[in-house]
Protein backbone atom coordinates (compact mmCIF):
# COMPACT_ATOMS: atom_id res chain seq x y z
CA UNK A 1 0.00 0.00 0.00
CA UNK A 2 2.88 2.48 1.00
CA UNK A 3 4.14 1.72 -2.77
CA UNK A 4 0.54 2.93 -4.17
CA UNK A 5 0.81 6.06 -2.11
CA UNK A 6 4.36 6.69 -3.09
CA UNK A 7 3.77 6.34 -6.34
CA UNK A 8 0.60 8.54 -6.28
CA UNK A 9 2.64 11.36 -5.20
CA UNK A 10 5.24 11.25 -8.03
CA UNK A 11 3.09 10.56 -10.93
CA UNK A 12 -0.62 12.30 -11.04
CA UNK A 13 -2.63 9.96 -12.78
CA UNK A 14 -6.20 10.14 -13.17
CA UNK A 15 -6.76 6.24 -12.80
CA UNK A 16 -4.42 5.88 -9.99
CA UNK A 17 -6.02 8.44 -7.95
CA UNK A 18 -9.87 6.70 -8.81
CA UNK A 19 -8.41 3.12 -7.61
CA UNK A 20 -7.32 4.65 -5.17
CA UNK A 21 -9.94 6.00 -3.75
CA UNK A 22 -12.03 3.35 -4.92
CA UNK A 23 -9.80 0.50 -2.51
CA UNK A 24 -10.14 2.84 0.67
CA UNK A 25 -13.81 3.27 0.62
CA UNK A 26 -14.55 -0.40 -0.82
CA UNK A 27 -12.47 -1.51 2.62
CA UNK A 28 -13.97 1.44 4.81
CA UNK A 29 -17.30 0.15 4.13
CA UNK A 30 -16.35 -3.69 4.84
CA UNK A 31 -14.45 -2.45 7.89
CA UNK A 32 -17.53 -0.81 9.42
CA UNK A 33 -19.91 -4.05 8.46
CA UNK A 34 -17.55 -5.30 11.41
CA UNK A 35 -17.80 -2.90 14.04
CA UNK A 36 -21.16 -2.34 16.30
CA UNK A 37 -24.33 -1.33 14.80
CA UNK A 38 -23.93 1.17 17.85
CA UNK A 39 -21.80 4.26 16.37
CA UNK A 40 -21.35 5.26 20.13
CA UNK A 41 -19.59 1.69 20.66
CA UNK A 42 -17.46 2.34 18.11
CA UNK A 43 -14.63 3.04 20.81
CA UNK A 44 -11.31 2.85 19.27
CA UNK A 45 -12.40 2.23 15.63
CA UNK A 46 -13.37 5.90 15.83
CA UNK A 47 -9.30 6.71 15.48
CA UNK A 48 -9.60 5.16 12.42
CA UNK A 49 -10.46 8.14 9.84
CA UNK A 50 -7.55 10.00 11.72
CA UNK A 51 -5.41 7.35 11.34
CA UNK A 52 -5.86 7.10 7.63
CA UNK A 53 -5.80 11.24 7.33
CA UNK A 54 -2.34 11.48 8.92
CA UNK A 55 -1.10 8.73 7.12
CA UNK A 56 -2.40 10.13 3.80
CA UNK A 57 -1.21 13.65 4.37
CA UNK A 58 2.45 12.64 4.82
CA UNK A 59 2.54 9.69 1.85
CA UNK A 60 0.97 12.32 -0.82
CA UNK A 61 1.24 15.87 1.14
CA UNK A 62 -1.85 16.67 -0.61
CA UNK A 63 -4.10 18.12 2.47
CA UNK A 64 -7.47 19.13 0.87
CA UNK A 65 -8.46 15.59 -1.04
CA UNK A 66 -6.60 14.14 2.43
CA UNK A 67 -9.24 15.68 4.43
CA UNK A 68 -12.59 15.29 1.47
CA UNK A 69 -11.18 10.98 1.91
CA UNK A 70 -11.15 10.98 5.70
CA UNK A 71 -14.84 12.57 6.21
CA UNK A 72 -16.22 10.35 3.30
CA UNK A 73 -14.02 7.43 5.80
CA UNK A 74 -15.92 9.02 8.60
CA UNK A 75 -19.53 9.26 6.91
CA UNK A 76 -19.35 5.86 5.76
CA UNK A 77 -18.91 4.81 9.24
CA UNK A 78 -22.10 6.72 10.44
CA UNK A 79 -24.10 6.00 7.72
CA UNK A 80 -24.60 2.49 7.58
CA UNK A 81 -28.12 1.25 6.07
CA UNK A 82 -30.82 -0.41 8.21
CA UNK A 83 -30.20 -3.43 5.90
CA UNK A 84 -26.83 -4.96 5.98
CA UNK A 85 -24.35 -5.17 3.27
CA UNK A 86 -27.04 -2.64 1.07
CA UNK A 87 -24.36 -0.70 -1.14
CA UNK A 88 -26.66 1.05 -2.80
CA UNK A 89 -28.05 2.14 0.77
CA UNK A 90 -24.76 2.64 2.08
CA UNK A 91 -23.51 4.79 -0.96
CA UNK A 92 -27.24 6.99 -0.77
CA UNK A 93 -26.32 7.44 3.02
CA UNK A 94 -22.74 8.41 2.79
CA UNK A 95 -23.51 11.26 0.44
CA UNK A 96 -26.53 12.12 1.75
CA UNK A 97 -24.91 12.78 5.23
CA UNK A 98 -21.81 14.28 3.51
CA UNK A 99 -23.95 16.93 1.57
CA UNK A 100 -25.74 17.57 4.87
CA UNK A 101 -22.62 17.85 6.82
CA UNK A 102 -21.57 20.46 4.46
CA UNK A 103 -24.16 22.33 4.56
CA UNK A 104 -24.51 21.95 8.16
CA UNK A 105 -20.39 23.90 8.35
CA UNK A 106 -21.69 26.31 5.76
CA UNK A 107 -24.44 27.43 8.29
CA UNK A 108 -22.75 27.18 11.03
CA UNK A 109 -22.69 30.81 12.35
CA UNK A 110 -18.95 30.18 13.43
CA UNK A 111 -18.51 29.11 10.17
CA UNK A 112 -20.10 32.11 8.46
CA UNK A 113 -17.94 34.11 11.39
CA UNK A 114 -15.03 32.83 9.84
CA UNK A 115 -15.80 33.86 6.20
CA UNK A 116 -16.86 37.36 6.67
CA UNK A 117 -13.90 38.08 8.88
CA UNK A 118 -10.99 36.22 7.12
CA UNK A 119 -12.38 37.17 3.46
CA UNK A 120 -12.30 40.67 4.44
CA UNK A 121 -9.01 40.11 6.32
CA UNK A 122 -7.81 39.63 2.64
CA UNK A 123 -9.49 42.59 1.13
CA UNK A 124 -7.95 45.34 3.79
CA UNK A 125 -4.64 43.57 3.23
CA UNK A 126 -4.86 44.03 -0.48
CA UNK A 127 -6.25 47.74 0.25
CA UNK A 128 -3.37 48.51 2.31
CA UNK A 129 -0.69 47.11 -0.44
CA UNK A 130 -2.61 48.71 -3.41
CA UNK A 131 -2.70 52.21 -1.41
CA UNK A 132 1.12 52.26 -0.87
CA UNK A 133 0.71 51.63 3.01
CA UNK A 134 3.12 48.20 2.89
CA UNK A 135 5.85 49.28 0.52
CA UNK A 136 5.77 52.30 2.96
CA UNK A 137 6.26 50.01 6.14
CA UNK A 138 8.56 48.18 4.39
CA UNK A 139 10.86 50.84 2.85
CA UNK A 140 10.79 52.34 6.69
CA UNK A 141 11.58 49.07 8.24
CA UNK A 142 14.20 48.16 6.35
CA UNK A 143 16.56 51.13 7.75
CA UNK A 144 15.65 49.97 11.20
CA UNK A 145 16.87 46.25 10.36
CA UNK A 146 19.39 45.77 8.36
CA UNK A 147 20.37 42.09 8.93
CA UNK A 148 18.71 38.83 8.67
CA UNK A 149 18.91 38.82 12.64
CA UNK A 150 17.22 42.33 13.58
CA UNK A 151 14.92 41.79 10.78
CA UNK A 152 13.52 38.42 12.69
CA UNK A 153 13.62 40.13 15.65
CA UNK A 154 11.18 42.97 14.44
CA UNK A 155 8.80 40.52 12.99
CA UNK A 156 8.49 38.38 16.33
CA UNK A 157 8.09 42.06 17.99
CA UNK A 158 5.50 43.04 15.86
CA UNK A 159 4.03 39.80 16.34
CA UNK A 160 3.82 40.44 20.26
CA UNK A 161 2.34 44.01 19.96
CA UNK A 162 -0.50 42.99 17.86
CA UNK A 163 -2.09 40.64 19.83
CA UNK A 164 -5.94 41.57 20.06
CA UNK A 165 -6.65 38.40 17.15
CA UNK A 166 -4.46 35.82 16.52
CA UNK A 167 -6.20 35.91 12.37
CA UNK A 168 -5.10 39.85 12.60
CA UNK A 169 -1.80 38.77 14.02
CA UNK A 170 -0.71 36.39 11.48
CA UNK A 171 -2.21 38.38 8.55
CA UNK A 172 -0.81 41.50 9.26
CA UNK A 173 2.71 40.77 10.33
CA UNK A 174 2.89 38.14 8.08
CA UNK A 175 1.73 40.01 4.59
CA UNK A 176 4.42 43.02 6.50
CA UNK A 177 7.29 41.29 6.87
CA UNK A 178 7.69 39.21 3.98
CA UNK A 179 9.44 41.66 1.54
CA UNK A 180 11.77 42.48 4.29
CA UNK A 181 12.65 39.12 5.32
CA UNK A 182 12.77 37.93 1.60
CA UNK A 183 15.65 40.13 0.84
CA UNK A 184 17.88 38.69 3.44
CA UNK A 185 16.98 35.34 1.97
CA UNK A 186 14.75 33.81 5.04
CA UNK A 187 13.27 30.94 4.20
CA UNK A 188 9.63 31.43 4.38
CA UNK A 189 9.03 28.35 6.49
CA UNK A 190 11.32 30.43 8.98
CA UNK A 191 8.88 33.27 8.63
CA UNK A 192 5.99 31.44 9.11
CA UNK A 193 7.22 30.04 12.01
CA UNK A 194 8.00 33.35 14.16
CA UNK A 195 4.70 34.63 12.62
CA UNK A 196 2.34 31.56 14.12
CA UNK A 197 4.38 31.22 16.96
CA UNK A 198 3.47 34.68 18.12
CA UNK A 199 -0.20 34.36 17.68
CA UNK A 200 -2.22 31.92 19.07
CA UNK A 201 0.10 31.45 21.82
CA UNK A 202 -0.03 35.12 22.64
CA UNK A 203 -3.81 35.37 22.51
CA UNK A 204 -4.00 32.80 25.05
CA UNK A 205 -2.34 34.89 27.91
CA UNK A 206 -3.69 38.40 27.18
CA UNK A 207 -6.34 39.52 28.95
CA UNK A 208 -7.32 41.58 26.15
CA UNK A 209 -8.04 39.56 23.07
CA UNK A 210 -10.91 38.19 21.59
CA UNK A 211 -9.39 34.66 22.92
CA UNK A 212 -10.16 36.28 25.93
CA UNK A 213 -13.62 36.71 25.73
CA UNK A 214 -14.56 33.57 24.25
CA UNK A 215 -12.74 31.44 26.76
CA UNK A 216 -13.99 33.75 29.43
CA UNK A 217 -18.08 32.90 27.78
CA UNK A 218 -17.18 29.16 28.09
CA UNK A 219 -15.79 29.04 31.16
CA UNK A 220 -19.14 30.90 32.47
CA UNK A 221 -21.46 28.56 30.11
CA UNK A 222 -19.80 25.30 32.34
CA UNK A 223 -20.21 26.78 35.18
CA UNK A 224 -17.06 27.30 36.92
CA UNK A 225 -17.11 31.11 36.29
CA UNK A 226 -20.01 32.96 37.61
CA UNK A 227 -22.17 34.75 35.49
CA UNK A 228 -20.20 38.40 34.78
CA UNK A 229 -17.15 37.09 36.31
CA UNK A 230 -15.43 34.67 33.17
CA UNK A 231 -12.81 37.18 32.00
CA UNK A 232 -11.52 37.02 36.01
CA UNK A 233 -10.93 33.19 35.90
CA UNK A 234 -9.30 33.34 32.42
CA UNK A 235 -6.61 35.78 34.35
CA UNK A 236 -6.16 33.23 36.75
CA UNK A 237 -5.60 30.60 34.29
CA UNK A 238 -2.78 32.73 32.38
CA UNK A 239 -0.21 31.59 34.43
CA UNK A 240 -0.31 28.65 34.12
CA UNK A 241 -0.97 28.53 30.35
CA UNK A 242 2.68 27.32 29.65
CA UNK A 243 2.70 26.54 26.62
CA UNK A 244 1.56 30.09 25.12
CA UNK A 245 4.28 31.03 27.19
CA UNK A 246 6.89 28.53 26.15
CA UNK A 247 6.49 28.72 22.62
CA UNK A 248 6.36 32.72 22.29
CA UNK A 249 9.73 32.59 24.66
CA UNK A 250 11.67 29.96 22.14
CA UNK A 251 11.46 32.06 19.03
CA UNK A 252 13.79 34.77 20.27
CA UNK A 253 16.33 31.75 21.18
CA UNK A 254 16.32 30.45 17.78
CA UNK A 255 16.72 33.94 16.18
CA UNK A 256 19.93 34.65 17.75
CA UNK A 257 21.20 31.40 17.61
CA UNK A 258 21.09 29.71 21.78
CA UNK A 259 18.44 27.08 19.99
CA UNK A 260 19.93 26.02 16.83
CA UNK A 261 18.14 25.26 13.44
CA UNK A 262 16.97 21.83 13.77
CA UNK A 263 14.94 18.97 12.06
CA UNK A 264 13.08 20.10 8.28
CA UNK A 265 14.14 23.68 8.95
CA UNK A 266 17.47 23.27 8.34
CA UNK A 267 17.10 21.61 5.40
CA UNK A 268 15.06 24.64 4.47
CA UNK A 269 18.06 27.13 4.90
CA UNK A 270 20.31 24.78 3.30
CA UNK A 271 17.68 24.78 0.03
CA UNK A 272 17.59 28.65 0.34
CA UNK A 273 21.52 28.93 1.34
CA UNK A 274 22.38 26.73 -1.98
CA UNK A 275 20.55 29.42 -4.07
CA UNK A 276 17.37 27.90 -3.90
CA UNK A 277 13.71 28.90 -3.82
CA UNK A 278 12.57 31.34 -0.49
CA UNK A 279 9.20 29.39 -0.91
CA UNK A 280 8.91 25.50 -0.61
CA UNK A 281 6.88 24.12 -3.47
CA UNK A 282 3.44 24.80 -4.24
CA UNK A 283 3.69 27.78 -2.34
CA UNK A 284 1.32 30.12 -4.80
CA UNK A 285 -1.52 27.71 -3.91
CA UNK A 286 -2.01 29.08 -0.49
CA UNK A 287 -0.08 32.70 -0.85
CA UNK A 288 -2.56 35.51 -0.77
CA UNK A 289 -0.01 37.62 -3.23
CA UNK A 290 0.87 34.89 -5.98
CA UNK A 291 0.85 35.96 -9.23
CA UNK A 292 1.03 39.70 -8.67
CA UNK A 293 4.10 41.95 -9.71
CA UNK A 294 5.68 44.24 -7.67
CA UNK A 295 3.96 47.63 -6.92
CA UNK A 296 5.79 51.17 -6.52
CA UNK A 297 3.36 53.59 -5.50
CA UNK A 298 3.62 56.71 -6.73
CA UNK A 299 3.85 58.56 -2.68
CA UNK A 300 3.71 55.70 -0.37
CA UNK A 301 2.56 56.20 3.21
CA UNK A 302 2.88 54.62 6.22
CA UNK A 303 0.08 55.73 7.45
CA UNK A 304 -2.23 53.52 5.47
CA UNK A 305 -0.92 50.40 6.77
CA UNK A 306 -0.41 51.96 10.72
CA UNK A 307 -4.35 53.65 10.54
CA UNK A 308 -6.33 51.14 9.19
CA UNK A 309 -4.86 48.52 11.81
CA UNK A 310 -4.85 51.10 14.22
CA UNK A 311 -8.56 51.19 13.61
CA UNK A 312 -9.27 47.55 12.97
CA UNK A 313 -7.50 47.06 16.87
CA UNK A 314 -9.27 49.94 18.88
CA UNK A 315 -12.95 49.55 17.08
CA UNK A 316 -12.91 45.74 17.81
CA UNK A 317 -11.79 46.58 21.14
CA UNK A 318 -14.76 48.87 21.69
CA UNK A 319 -17.55 47.31 20.12
CA UNK A 320 -17.09 44.45 22.83
CA UNK A 321 -14.23 42.60 20.99
CA UNK A 322 -16.51 41.97 18.27
CA UNK A 323 -14.01 41.12 15.51
CA UNK A 324 -16.42 41.53 12.44
CA UNK A 325 -17.90 44.49 13.39
CA UNK A 326 -14.05 46.14 13.46
CA UNK A 327 -13.73 44.57 10.24
CA UNK A 328 -16.69 46.37 9.01
CA UNK A 329 -15.58 49.29 10.65
CA UNK A 330 -11.80 49.43 9.32
CA UNK A 331 -13.17 49.03 5.54
CA UNK A 332 -15.53 51.89 6.12
CA UNK A 333 -12.60 54.05 7.27
CA UNK A 334 -10.05 52.97 4.64
CA UNK A 335 -12.53 53.95 2.15
CA UNK A 336 -12.96 57.35 3.36
CA UNK A 337 -8.69 57.91 3.79
CA UNK A 338 -8.24 56.68 0.57
CA UNK A 339 -10.61 58.27 -1.59
CA UNK A 340 -9.92 62.06 0.47
CA UNK A 341 -6.37 60.66 -1.04
CA UNK A 342 -7.51 60.35 -4.15
CA UNK A 343 -4.22 56.96 -4.53
CA UNK A 344 -7.83 54.97 -5.69
CA UNK A 345 -11.29 55.02 -7.08
CA UNK A 346 -14.36 53.97 -5.55
CA UNK A 347 -13.97 51.54 -8.61
CA UNK A 348 -10.60 50.55 -7.70
CA UNK A 349 -11.37 50.35 -4.10
CA UNK A 350 -14.20 47.84 -4.60
CA UNK A 351 -12.14 45.85 -7.32
CA UNK A 352 -8.92 45.42 -5.54
CA UNK A 353 -11.20 44.34 -2.31
CA UNK A 354 -12.59 41.95 -4.59
CA UNK A 355 -9.22 40.39 -4.99
CA UNK A 356 -8.15 40.53 -1.64
CA UNK A 357 -11.81 38.26 -1.17
CA UNK A 358 -11.02 36.15 -4.02
CA UNK A 359 -7.00 35.35 -2.62
CA UNK A 360 -8.39 33.85 0.78
CA UNK A 361 -10.49 31.36 -0.98
CA UNK A 362 -8.25 28.40 -0.83
CA UNK A 363 -7.21 29.09 2.73
CA UNK A 364 -11.30 29.61 3.55
CA UNK A 365 -11.65 25.92 1.51
CA UNK A 366 -9.08 24.30 3.91
CA UNK A 367 -10.78 25.21 7.00
CA UNK A 368 -14.31 24.72 5.83
CA UNK A 369 -13.01 20.71 5.08
CA UNK A 370 -11.32 20.94 8.24
CA UNK A 371 -14.17 21.79 10.20
CA UNK A 372 -16.24 19.12 8.21
CA UNK A 373 -13.70 16.48 9.14
CA UNK A 374 -14.36 17.93 12.72
CA UNK A 375 -17.78 17.30 12.86
CA UNK A 376 -18.10 13.61 11.52
CA UNK A 377 -15.39 12.95 14.02
CA UNK A 378 -17.52 14.15 16.66
CA UNK A 379 -20.41 12.13 15.13
CA UNK A 380 -18.06 9.07 15.77
CA UNK A 381 -17.31 10.14 19.03
CA UNK A 382 -13.45 10.44 18.06
CA UNK A 383 -13.19 13.31 20.93
CA UNK A 384 -15.42 11.71 23.35
CA UNK A 385 -13.32 8.52 23.47
CA UNK A 386 -9.58 9.98 23.45
CA UNK A 387 -10.65 11.96 26.30
CA UNK A 388 -12.61 9.47 28.39
CA UNK A 389 -9.81 6.81 27.51
CA UNK A 390 -7.28 9.28 29.23
CA UNK A 391 -9.33 9.86 32.52
CA UNK A 392 -8.90 6.18 33.15
CA UNK A 393 -5.27 7.27 34.43
CA UNK A 394 -6.20 10.12 36.13
CA UNK A 395 -5.45 11.72 39.43
CA UNK A 396 -5.27 14.92 41.08
CA UNK A 397 -1.87 15.08 40.60
CA UNK A 398 -1.59 13.57 37.03
CA UNK A 399 -4.81 15.38 35.76
CA UNK A 400 -3.12 18.64 34.30
CA UNK A 401 -0.25 16.52 32.19
CA UNK A 402 -2.68 13.76 30.82
CA UNK A 403 -5.61 16.57 29.90
CA UNK A 404 -2.63 18.55 28.29
CA UNK A 405 -1.37 15.44 25.97
CA UNK A 406 -4.67 14.15 25.18
CA UNK A 407 -6.39 17.12 24.23
CA UNK A 408 -3.00 18.21 22.34
CA UNK A 409 -3.42 14.68 20.29
CA UNK A 410 -7.04 15.25 19.68
CA UNK A 411 -6.21 18.94 18.54
CA UNK A 412 -3.82 18.25 16.11
CA UNK A 413 -6.09 15.35 14.51
CA UNK A 414 -9.15 17.95 14.74
CA UNK A 415 -7.51 21.66 14.15
CA UNK A 416 -10.31 23.50 15.64
CA UNK A 417 -8.70 25.03 18.75
CA UNK A 418 -11.98 27.24 19.79
CA UNK A 419 -14.52 24.37 18.96
CA UNK A 420 -12.04 21.33 20.73
CA UNK A 421 -12.52 23.98 24.31
CA UNK A 422 -16.81 23.67 23.57
CA UNK A 423 -16.38 20.14 23.85
CA UNK A 424 -13.45 19.29 26.40
CA UNK A 425 -14.14 21.92 29.22
CA UNK A 426 -17.61 20.22 30.01
CA UNK A 427 -15.94 17.12 30.48
CA UNK A 428 -12.59 18.48 32.27
CA UNK A 429 -14.53 20.71 34.75
CA UNK A 430 -16.79 18.78 36.09
CA UNK A 431 -14.17 15.78 36.22
CA UNK A 432 -11.18 18.23 38.10
CA UNK A 433 -14.00 19.38 40.81
CA UNK A 434 -15.12 15.33 41.07
CA UNK A 435 -11.07 14.32 41.86
CA UNK A 436 -10.27 17.16 44.30
CA UNK A 437 -8.12 18.26 41.61
CA UNK A 438 -7.36 22.32 41.06
CA UNK A 439 -9.60 23.59 38.35
CA UNK A 440 -7.68 25.97 37.22
CA UNK A 441 -4.72 24.42 36.04
CA UNK A 442 -6.81 21.55 34.27
CA UNK A 443 -8.62 24.23 32.75
CA UNK A 444 -5.07 25.80 31.76
CA UNK A 445 -3.94 22.07 30.20
CA UNK A 446 -7.00 22.43 28.05
CA UNK A 447 -6.07 26.16 26.87
CA UNK A 448 -2.89 25.16 26.01
CA UNK A 449 -3.50 21.69 24.41
CA UNK A 450 -5.81 23.85 22.17
CA UNK A 451 -2.53 26.31 21.21
CA UNK A 452 -0.09 23.28 20.83
CA UNK A 453 -2.64 21.01 18.64
CA UNK A 454 -3.33 23.64 16.56
CA UNK A 455 0.15 25.28 16.01
CA UNK A 456 1.40 22.29 14.86
CA UNK A 457 -1.83 20.71 12.19
CA UNK A 458 -1.24 20.84 8.96
CA UNK A 459 -4.47 22.28 8.34
CA UNK A 460 -5.82 24.29 11.20
CA UNK A 461 -7.07 27.73 11.17
CA UNK A 462 -3.68 29.09 12.72
CA UNK A 463 -1.36 27.08 10.11
CA UNK A 464 -3.71 27.58 7.06
CA UNK A 465 -3.71 31.71 7.76
CA UNK A 466 -0.43 31.90 8.52
CA UNK A 467 0.86 30.02 5.12
CA UNK A 468 -1.46 32.22 3.25
CA UNK A 469 -0.04 35.71 4.60
CA UNK A 470 3.24 34.46 4.58
CA UNK A 471 3.21 32.93 1.34
CA UNK A 472 4.60 29.33 2.50
CA UNK A 473 2.98 25.82 1.66
CA UNK A 474 1.19 24.91 4.51
CA UNK A 475 2.45 21.26 4.84
CA UNK A 476 6.10 22.66 5.15
CA UNK A 477 5.18 25.18 7.29
CA UNK A 478 3.26 22.86 9.78
CA UNK A 479 6.46 20.43 9.05
CA UNK A 480 9.70 22.35 9.82
CA UNK A 481 7.26 24.26 13.29
CA UNK A 482 6.37 20.78 14.61
CA UNK A 483 10.17 20.37 16.21
CA UNK A 484 9.93 23.72 17.76
CA UNK A 485 6.39 23.37 18.67
CA UNK A 486 7.06 19.63 20.11
CA UNK A 487 10.48 21.19 22.21
CA UNK A 488 7.84 24.06 23.37
CA UNK A 489 5.50 21.01 24.28
CA UNK A 490 7.33 18.89 26.06
CA UNK A 491 8.56 21.35 28.29
CA UNK A 492 5.19 22.58 29.14
CA UNK A 493 4.42 18.94 29.79
CA UNK A 494 6.98 18.84 32.38
CA UNK A 495 5.64 22.10 33.93
CA UNK A 496 2.12 20.96 33.87
CA UNK A 497 3.48 17.81 35.61
CA UNK A 498 5.29 19.88 38.54
CA UNK A 499 2.30 22.33 39.00
CA UNK A 500 0.02 19.37 39.13
CA UNK A 501 1.70 17.94 42.36
CA UNK A 502 2.71 21.67 43.83
CA UNK A 503 -0.99 22.75 43.33
CA UNK A 504 -3.17 19.86 43.98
Amino acid sequence: MYKIFSKEKAIFNGKHTLFIIAIVLLATIIFTNMLPADVSRYGAFSLAPAIFLIIYIFVTKRILEALILSSLIGFIMVSRPETMGSGTSWLSNTFSNFSDGLLGVMMDEDIAWLIIVCGLMGSIIALIEKSGGSYAFGEWISTKARSKKSSLLCTWFLGIIIFIDDYLNSLTVGSCMTTLTDKHRVPREFLSYIVDSTAAPLCVIIPISTWAVFCSRILETNGWAPDGEGLLYFIKTIPYNFYGWIAAAIVPLVIIGIIPIFGPMKEAFKRVEEGGALAPIGSEKIDIRAGKDSFVPANPKIANLFLPILVLVVSTIILDFNMQLGVVVTLGFMFVLYMWQGVMTAEDFTDVALDGLKNMIMPLLLMILAFLFADVNEQIHFTYYVITSATNFVTPELMPLIVFLALSVTEFITGTNWGMYIIALPIVIPLAQTLGADVTLAVSAVLSAGVFGSHVCFYSDATVITSSATGCNNFNHALTQAPYGLLAAVISAIFFLIAGFIVN
